[in-house]
C-alpha cells in the first residue's frame, strides 16, 4: 500500500505542526518539507517527476546548491511513498551527498517518547531550528506527543536577544529547546555580558544541542552560565537524537562493530526513498535487530557512548592514517578556535594534510597563516595528542564561515575555499601572516616546512 507524498514549503511553525500532526495519524499525505523557494510541485499520484522549468520555459539547470538539500531537491520525486512513512527529510548534509531519509510515524513518535522519558516528562518547546531538518521536525513532533503548543523564534538570522525574550514566555513547568552548537555560542557570549538574557536561559531544564560535535570548551562555559545543555548524537535515519550525554535513551540499542557505531531501535528509518542500493548499504539485520550503520568511529564501555570521529574523514598524510574529526576536536579545544572547522588539502610532499578554518569577524577578507607562533601554538596541541601527522598545515580566518541553513558548517564549500575559492567566496588573499601566492589561494603545493614533523 502506499500514500501520496506532499511537498510543503513557506509554511509557518503552526501550519506545518497541522500538517504534521495529520501525517502521523495517518489520515494525510506524507510530508516532504522544504525550505522556502526551494519546493516544486510534486506530480499527481503515480506519476514520474518532470523537470522545473526556468522563467524561459527551458528545463532549469540540473545543478544545485552544494551542501543543503538544494542538491538533492533536483533528483527527481516520485509523488508515491510506501504506506509506513510519514515524513521524508532531505538532506545531503554537510558532505554534499543527496539523500532523503524516510521516516514513519512510529519512528518519530518513538523518538519523542523516548526524548519525554529521558528529559522528565513532557515540557513546553521553543523552537529555533528549521523545520525541514529532523531536528525541527522533532520538536514539533514532540510538542504534538506532548500536548503542548511550542513557541516560534522567527525564521532567518538566530537572535539570542530573541531567543530569551522568547524563553520568559514558556509558561509549562519542563522548558525545553534544542540548539546547534553555532547557536549556543552565540548565547553563550550574549550571555557571559548580559544578566537578562543569562537567567532567561538558565530557566531551561534542558537545552539539547546537536547537528556536530559540542566543542568541550564550549560546553563548560554554558554550564559555568547554569545551562542545563544536553550533548545529543544521532542522524536524521535515526529520527534525531537518540543518544544524550553518552546514553542511549529509551530502546535504543549501540554498539561497536568491525570498528564502527551501529544503532538499533524503534525510531531507524525505512531508508531512503528511492534508492534500495543505499538502504541496503547503511541497514542490516543481525542479533534479532536491525541495524544503522553510522560511519562512526568510537567506543561504548559499561554502556557509555563516545564518538571519536568520522570513519570517512581519515586523511592518508605522509603515509599514517589521520582522522580529521579528532583533529577539529583538539583544535576546538584551544582558546578562540571553538567553531573552527578542519578541512583536507591535497600536498605534493604528503598526500594530503588538515586545514584549520576560523572565523574572524575582524578578518576584511579571508588571509592565511602557513607560519608564525598562533599557528606554531596550535601544532603542538594537536601533535601532543594525535602525533605530528595530524599537524594543521594552515590557519585560514575568514569573516564567517559558510553555513547551512541548519547552522551547521557547510564542509563542501569550505573544502572549496581552502582549494582556492569557491562560487561566492573569493579565494585567500595574503597579508602579513601568510606566505606569498601568487593566486592569493592556498599555495598549492604546500611548502614542505608548512607542517613541520621532524
Amino acid at each position: 500500500m502506499t500514500r501520496r507524498l506532499e511537498v510543503v514549503a513557506g509554511l509557518s511553525a503552526p501550519e506545518f505542526s497541522a500538517r504534521l500532526r495529520e501525517a502521523l495519524s495517518n489520515d494525510g499525505p506524507a510530508l516532504l518539507p522544504r525550505e522556502t523557494g526551494s519546493a516544486p510541485s510534486v506530480p499527481s499520484s503515480g506519476a514520474a517527476a518532470s523537470s522545473s522549468l526556468s522563467s524561459s520555459g527551458q528545463p532549469a539547470a540540473a545543478e544545485a546548491p552544494l551542501g543543503d538539500a538544494g542538491a538533492v531537491a533536483a533528483v527527481p520525486l516520485a509523488g508515491e511513498v510506501p504506506k509506513a512513512v510519514a515524513l521524508v527529510i532531505e538532506t545531503s548534509g554537510s558532505t554534499g551527498v543527496p539523500k532523503r531519509v524516510a521516516l514513519s510515524a512510529d519512528a518519530l513518535l518513538a523518538s519523542a517518547a523516548a526524548s519525554e522519558q529521558a528529559l522528565g516528562g513532557p515540557g513546553q518547546w521553543l523552537l529555533a531550528l528549521p523545520t525541514h531538518y529532523v531536528a525541527g521536525v522533532q520538536v514539533l513532533v514532540r510538542s504534538i506527543a506532548a500536548g503542548s503548543e511550542p513557541v516560534v523564534h522567527p525564521p532567518g538570522h538566530f537572535s539570542p536577544e530573541t531567543f530569551a525574550a522568547l524563553a520568559r514566555r514558556l509558561e509549562l513547568p519542563l522548558r525545553f529547546s534544542s540548539l546547534v552548537p553555532a547557536q549556543l555560542a552565540r548565547l553563550v557570549e550574549a550571555a557571559e555580558g548580559d544578566r537578562g538574557i543569562r537567567r532567561a536561559v538558565a530557566r531551561f531544564d534542558a537545552i539539547l544541542i546537536g547537528g556536530q560535535a559540542l566543542p568541550d570548551p564550549l560546553r563548560e562555559r554554558a554550564l559555568d552560565l547554569g545551562f542545563a545543555v544536553v550533548r545529543t548524537y544521532g542522524a536524521s535515519e535515526t529520527a534525531g537524537g537518540c543518544v544524550y550525554d553518552g546514553q542511549p535513551i529509551g530502546r535504543t540499542l549501540v554498539r561497536l562493530h568491525a570498528g564502527e557505531l551501529e544503532i538499533a531501535g524503534p525510531s531507524l528509518a525505512e531508508g531512503y526513498l528511492g534508492d534500495d542500493e543505499l538502504t541496503a548499504a547503511r541497514f542490516h539485520s543481525d542479533e534479532g535487530h536491525r541495524w544503522y550503520r553510522t560511519s562512526d568511529a568510537g567506543t561504548v564501555v559499561d554502556g557509555l557512548v563516545t564518538v571519536t570521529g568520522r570513519l570517512d574523514d581519515l586523511i592518508i598524510s605522509g603515509g599514517i592514517k589521520v582522522s580529521l574529526g579528532r583533529v577539529e576536536r583538539l583544535v576546538q579545544s584551544q582558546p578562540g578556535l571553538e567553531q573552527a572547522v578542519v578541512v583536507p588539502r591535497d600536498s605534493e610532499r604528503w598526500g594530503q594534510v588538515g586545514v584549520v578554518v576560523t572565523e574572524d569577524p575582524s578578518t576584511v577578507a579571508p588571509v592565511v597563516e602557513l607560519s608564525g607562533p598562533r599557528l606554531d601554538r596550535l601544532r603542538e596541541a594537536v601533535v601532543a595528542e594525535a602525533g605530528r601527522a595530524a599537524a594543521p598545515a594552515a590557519l585560514v580566518h575568514v569573516r564567517a564561515l559558510p553555513r547551512l541553513s541548519s547552522g551547521k558548517p557547510d564542509r563542501v564549500l569550505i573544502e572549496r575555499l581552502v582549494a582556492g575559492g569557491a562560487p561566492g567566496i573569493a579565494p585567500p588573499n595574503p597579508d602579513p601572516r601568510s606566505v606569498p601566492s601568487g593566486d592569493g589561494a592556498l599555495p598549492a603545493p604546500l611548502t614542505d616546512d608548512a607542517a613541520p614533523r621532524e
